[in-house]
């Protein structure tokens, strides 16, 4: 059974229809990219799949692990292993980060039924991982992303990521607004996390990120639907072609 499948999703954002009948299927341990032009539903399809307020399915279904989790709210899909990294994401003012890191780990694990983490625990799983993503303890103790860069804001999601241990990671325009070196350290991250029970949805308009997250395959999404599906050398014909021939046959398709 694939982890993911996504079938005929068709969503509207303030009446407008935005997805018009998407279908993705995503295996256990494969990252799949999804490449598309501005405004093509990239990051529409990532808030719909994270259960974002505002995005309503008006037909379709969103199968994680062959349950359909469109009527499930956002702590519920976080609870069965969906995680979102955000393109942009939120400053929170008056919120310690080790703090919001605990808070959501423990939450997480009551809504499973798990036993919370001590401190102690909490403390040793928590800077191992900061390590690992060149995360000093001075950030940690910082409100969450007040004050931060753009690389550090994107590390802090992939230390979110790497205490949560997701099942199904979709990750936003990751690369947006990162120089190549906290590229690198972002995805050094990502990729340290592929393993054979977790999968990834990686949303990107450029090629560079799958420098260094190789996806296993690509699509393209234009006006609302996938209209191509390759291997990864699809993302570079991307690069050199750009995405003007998938808008005619997006608006071509029925």
């Amino acid at each position: 059974m694939p982890m993911l499948e996504v079938k005929n999703l068709h969503v509207t954002v303030d009446g407008r229809e935005i997805l018009k009948g998407v279908d993705l299927t995503v295996g256990k341990g494969e990252v799949h990219a999804i490449m598309g032009p501005n405004g093509s539903g990239k990051s529409t399809l990532s808030y719909v799949l994270a259960g974002k307020p505002g995005y309503e399915a008006t037909e379709g279904q969103v199968l994680l692990d062959g349950e359909d989790i469109l009527g499930m709210q956002s702590d519920e899909r976080a609870a069965k292993g969906i995680f979102l990294a955000f393109q942009y994401p939120l400053e929170i003012p008056g919120v310690a980060t080790m703090t919001f890191l605990r808070t959501a780990l423990n939450a997480q694990r009551k809504k499973r039924g798990e036993v919370e983490l001590s401190t102690p625990e909490f403390l040793k799983i928590v800077r191992e991982a900061a390590r690992r993503l060149e995360i000093d303890t001075d950030m940690l103790r910082r409100g969450v992303n007040v004050g931060f860069s753009g690389g550090e804001k994107k590390r802090n999601e992939i230390l979110q990521m790497a205490l949560l241990q997701p099942r199904l990671c979709v990750l936003d325009e990751t690369d947006s607004g990162l120089d190549i070196d906290a590229l690198k350290i972002v995805s050094d991250g990502v990729n340290r996390l592929r393993s054979p029970d977790r999968s990834m949805v990686v949303i990107t308009h450029y090629q560079r990120l799958l420098d260094h997250i190789v996806p296993d395959v690509v699509h393209v999404l234009s006006a609302g639907r996938i209209v191509k599906t390759g291997g990864k050398e699809l993302a570079l014909e991307l690069e050199a072609t750009g995405y003007a021939q998938f808008q005619g046959e997006a608006a071509a398709a029925p």
